[in-house]
């Protein structure tokens, strides 16, 4: 893992203006990924619009933990339908 693709929580707490207790939170609930390298904690940068997604749930509109676990899982599940209707639309086109 490269290191130039990772960023550290404090940069995060910084920038985003929030408690790392939030960082942790999110990432106990499994909606983002920590990383632990060397004494630090990181996030990989390709899930930051995850955690912008879940920042502005949770400050913007209000949204406690259990409720941005359930948007996430109903978010997901949402994506796999999307891809059964794909394949279930490509296989039916075989026949059209």
């Amino acid at each position: 893992m490269n290191l130039n693709d990772l960023i550290e929580i404090d940069e995060l707490c910084i920038r985003y203006k929030v408690e790392h207790t939030f960082i942790r939170s999110l990432s106990e609930s499994g909606l983002i990924e920590v990383i632990s390298l060397e004494q630090k904690e990181y996030v990989h940068c390709d899930k930051i619009t995850e955690f912008e997604k879940m920042h502005r749930l949770y400050h913007d509109l209000n949204i406690n933990m259990e409720g941005l676990e359930a948007i996430q899982h109903l978010l997901n599940k949402l994506k796999e339908l999307q891809k059964t209707n794909l394949k279930l639309q490509n296989r039916l086109n075989i026949y059209e």
